[in-house]
């Protein structure tokens, strides 16, 4: 889905504020037709954002099931345009109303949806604009869940995934204008042929009588045009986008009365032999799984965190980061690649294994792929956000791998045959970056059955915490030896390592340096690193995590997951100023 670009024939109006809120108690409001009337004993509640820690009130904080959100708006003067009302997310389900008429539903809540407006408000009038947020997972929701009852006979929602299940309209509201026919979906594919950039693309415009395009550089000159929907265009002496070079260039597309801009980088992504390479040049990854989540405002998109984030990470000479564990927003992906950071895209497929649960190990009394559990069903959404991801940013530069899941049960039959149907999803999807899924630690090479289906090895490991903890010596040989193991089965395959590190309480000192203090987490990662340096074929290191975030209350976790580098108010703990020396020294020796 393209996203929103003002332009000669756009106008996009942000809906962002403060709205009316209500928790559905007892998830009755369909029932009852709340959205034919004003929503009424309502408190206020901020959009974008999570609303679980806004207030102080356990029934808000902890409500299993639907909440409503409401406000009213003008409608924009719009002609003969369309007029379509655009969420950059609601997690996890969505029913929009308008003057009490659905417009729009969604499941999925980490990309964006729109609907079609034009013929239920009028131009200069104000309307009422209800959405129904539901925040429950079911086993055919990705990410995975199901609810029981408690002793009190309330609803109870448990989960796999290890962070905390914020919910809310975590992204812009928008309402933009666009004429009737428009350009609705764009692919851009580029290519170096020595100075000169080639640009492949692919326009559809339902409709257009004439489709043109003009590509501007960096600095706004037109450098080349093309007529058609489709074209091929040379750009000589093409500034190249690279790691650390956020060079942008602008596809302007013009279908008869439609104009709509295009970002995009030159630059290729390849494999070859045991070597990530970036315009034919290996990259090392360095950086973090990350999450989207910050004080308050739980996983509400906010720009201020957002480069504050960024700054934070060019600080440390960080290169890239994972999208752990669902697609981020636009505006960060936009971010990086302006930057010139490199991501790994990763889907909200994460919680596929009941061998695990919420980051500890311990099987959790369920098949995970079986018809009751994660089925034909589940697959099906599955793939949808795996294609809808890949529809989103597949023109991104900063993107250089799809990751499909993290650490899903992947040592079972049962697994192979769930995952090589969206292996060959994501292919069909985009044929020109690498396609990978984050491995779990119980997937060892001689056991796991599907890393033969994608193009890079990445694993999550955690020798020396949740196993051999402590104990760093023995952690270290059986790092060595399962690295061994992955190349002696793939030899050509890259390895990143996308998730390594323990939990650290910040200000937790230790003469001793054992586990949980600062000290603790600079001898852990300084031993990971000491075996990745050892290995040329490991092409990254991207610890867990770049700051504590929050997760569900439990014994393991105290106020959340504190595997962060930083703390969840961005503080380095003493670990960080270590990796920053690694990082900096790197960058000198292999470029950005």
């Amino acid at each position: 889905m393209l996203s929103v670009r003002d332009s000669i024939s756009r106008h996009s109006t942000v809906l962002d504020g403060v709205w009316n809120f209500k928790v559905d108690s007892h998830n009755s409001g369909f029932a009852k037709n709340w959205e034919a009337q004003p929503l009424r004993d309502t408190r206020p509640m901020a959009v974008p954002g999570s609303y679980n820690d806004v207030t102080v009130d356990a029934d808000v904080h902890d409500h299993v099931g639907v909440v409503w959100y409401e406000r009213t708006a003008i409608a924009p003067k719009y002609g003969e345009d369309r007029l379509i009302l655009r969420f950059g997310s609601v997690t996890h389900e969505a029913v929009v109303f308008i003057n009490g008429t659905q417009v729009a539903t969604h499941k999925g809540g980490y990309l964006p949806f729109e609907a079609d407006i034009t013929e239920l408000v009028k131009p200069g009038e104000e309307f009422r604009l209800t959405v129904a947020v539901d925040n429950r997972l079911l086993w055919q929701s990705i990410p995975p869940g199901y609810i029981d009852q408690n002793e009190a006979g309330e609803d109870v929602q448990h989960y796999w995934h290890d962070f905390y299940n914020y919910a809310g309209i975590h992204r812009s509201v928008r309402l933009y204008t666009r004429p009737a026919v428009h350009v609705s979906d764009v692919t851009i594919v580029t290519d170096i042929a020595g100075a000169d950039g080639i640009v492949k693309y692919e326009v559809i415009a339902e409709g257009a009588r004439k489709i043109a395009v003009r590509v501007l550089d960096p600095k706004g000159t037109q450098v080349a045009t093309a007529d058609g929907a489709t074209g091929e265009i040379r750009v000589s002496n093409a500034d190249f986008w690279a790691p650390g070079h956020g060079a942008l260039y602008t596809l302007e597309i013009t279908a008869d009365e439609d104009v709509y801009p295009q970002r995009f980088g030159i630059r290729t992504v390849e494999i070859k032999d045991h070597q990530f390479l970036i315009n034919g040049k290996p990259f090392y990854f360095r950086g973090y799984g990350r999450h989207e989540d910050n004080i308050i405002r739980g996983k509400g998109h906010d720009n201020v965190m957002m480069v504050h984030d960024f700054e934070v990470m060019k600080w440390q000479a960080a290169n890239s980061f994972r999208t752990s564990h669902y697609p981020y927003a636009e505006e960060v992906m936009d971010y990086a690649d302006e930057q010139g950071f490199v991501v790994i895209d990763e889907t909200p497929a994460v919680g596929l294994n009941m061998s695990i649960g919420g980051g500890i190990f311990g099987n959790q009394g369920f098949t995970t792929f079986s018809p009751e559990t994660a089925n034909d069903a589940t697959r099906a959404v599955h793939e949808q956000e795996i294609r809808d991801l890949i529809k989103r940013d597949k023109n991104h530069p900063c993107v250089v791998i799809w990751s499909i899941a993290n650490e899903p049960e992947t040592h079972t039959d049962a697994s192979r045959e769930y995952f090589a149907p969206l292996a060959q999803a994501a292919r069909e999807a985009d044929p020109t970056r690498p396609v990978g899924y984050v491995n779990v630690m119980i997937s060892t090479p001689e056991k796991e059955k599907i890393t033969d289906l994608f193009d890079v090895i990445m694993l999550n490991r955690y020798y020396g915490w949740y196993v051999d903890t402590g104990a760093l010596g023995d952690a270290e040989k059986h790092l060595r030896d399962e690295i061994d193991g992955w190349l002696k089965l793939f030899p050509n395959k890259p390895i990143i390592f996308t998730e390594y590190g323990p939990d650290t309480l910040s200000g937790q000192k230790d003469y001793f340096r054992r586990p949980w203090s600062e000290e603790f987490q600079e001898d852990m990662i300084e031993m990971f690193h000491k075996v990745f340096d050892d290995y040329p074929e490991v092409v990254g290191e991207q610890m867990w995590n770049f700051a504590d975030f929050q997760t569900t209350p439990g014994i393991m976790r105290v106020g959340g997951n504190k595997k962060g580098m930083f703390t969840r108010d961005r503080l380095p703990k003493t670990n960080a100023y270590k990796v920053r020396q690694r990082w900096i020294q790197m960058r000198d020796q292999l470029g950005w």
